[in-house]
Order: C-alpha cells, then structure tokens, then sequence
C-alpha cells in the first residue's frame, strides 16, 4: 500500500489553501513523513517556494489534462513518500474535466486520496464543493471552516446545509485555526516556512507560532486517524 495523497483544494481564491498546505507539510514532517510536494498553484507557487530547499517539489499545472497524466504517473513512481498537493484557486475547472484521472487511478495506485476542502463563509465556496463531491467519488473529503473568515457560527450556511450532511457521512467537518496577521504575512510575503518563522520570530511572534501550530495539529490528528 502507497503512502496517501492530501489534496488542498477549495477552488475559489483567499480561502486559505497556501497556509493550509503549509501548515500540513509542516505537521507531516514533524511526524517523520518522507514528503512530496506537489504545487499545482502554478501561477502564484507560495508554498513551493517556501518549501522548495527542504521537502521535494515538483511543479505541475492541473489546468491541463497533461498536467494530470503527469501527476498519476509521479504518483506511480513515487510510492513511498506522502504527497501534499497544493491546488490553485483556478483548479475547479481542472477537476471538472480531468479529476478522474486521478480518482480512478488511485485503487490501481494502491494510495488513499483524501481531501481538505477549505471554506469561508459565502455561498460559492458550498457549490463548488458540491461540484467537487461528485468528481471525488468514494474518496475521503473533509472540510475545513478556516476561522480566518470569522466563528464557526459566520459558517451558517454551511452548518445547515445538505452539503454537509453529505460530507459527514464520508469525512468529518474541522475548525481550522486563524493566525494572527503578522504571521500569515510573513508566511506569505516572505515565502518562510513555518520552522523559519520558529527560528527568527521575536519571541511574542513564536509564541503566537507555537500555539497556532499546536492547533493545527489536533485538526490534522483528526485527518490522520
């Protein structure tokens, strides 16, 4: 059996895919996980190079079905090592049309494909994801409500929807934790990983790291387990 693939996605830009992608690939690696990066945000590749000198990274655009072909077959060659895709806010289009390439590959891959679906609170983010539903198939999707856009209760529609009924029957429904903004932009605008912005941080600004980190790691023990 082939380590999994994390897909970040939530097609829709400023949702918090990046800080996501960058949150997990440090959880994954604090656990001693061989890590593969696949950033797919080809036009704005924040998290590649942030990460690019400390875990393998490899560039490919989802936007193209050739982009999924090369996907599935680095997969193929590439068993042994925890895959985060990081996907573009563009990437609905790309999954529309070519997704399957990857979802019916993954039994013959011998990998589990699990997705973190990242919300805010507006109606597009539900639609989408419920386009995405139907394309994942079988597979794992669970959804983040970044707490970056507000409480749990700003997440109203989703809360009560239909959607998230689905989603729970398969997945499970988590709280991603907000940072403080001096973090995000250093995350961001610097392209630090987490571990630097450990290292060089005043010591308010990691202590405010730390606890954040702290955080994410009892979503990502949910996703995990």
């Amino acid at each position: 059996m082939g380590k999994p693939v994390y897909m970040v996605s939530g097609s829709k830009g400023g949702v918090g895919k990046s800080i996501v992608s960058m949150s997990l690939i440090h959880y994954l690696s604090k656990r001693g996980e061989k890590l593969l990066l696949i950033d797919a945000d080809t036009a704005n590749p924040d998290v590649g190079k942030a990460y690019s000198k400390t875990v393998e990274t490899v560039y490919i655009n989802l936007d193209e079905k050739d982009g999924w072909m090369d996907l599935v077959n680095r997969l193929a060659v590439q068993p042994d090592e925890t895959v985060v895709v990081n996907t573009p806010a563009r990437s609905g289009v790309g999954v529309k049309l070519y997704g399957t390439l990857l979802t019916e590959s993954m039994q013959e891959l011998g990998r589990e494909l699990v997705t973190l679906w990242v919300i805010n609170s507006q109606r597009d983010s539900l639609q989408l994801l419920k386009e995405y539903l139907d394309t994942a198939g079988s597979h794992t999707t669970h959804v983040l409500r970044n707490l970056y856009h507000g409480p749990e209760r700003k997440f109203e529609l989703y809360n009560t929807s239909k959607i998230r009924a689905t989603v729970e029957a398969q997945g499970k429904t988590f709280n991603f934790p907000e940072v403080a903004d001096r973090i995000s932009d250093l995350l961001h605008s610097e392209r630090l990983t987490i571990e630097k912005v450990i290292e060089v941080a005043p010591i308010g600004n990691r202590a405010e790291v730390n606890r954040w980190v702290k955080e994410c790691a009892s979503v990502f023990d949910g996703v995990v387990a």
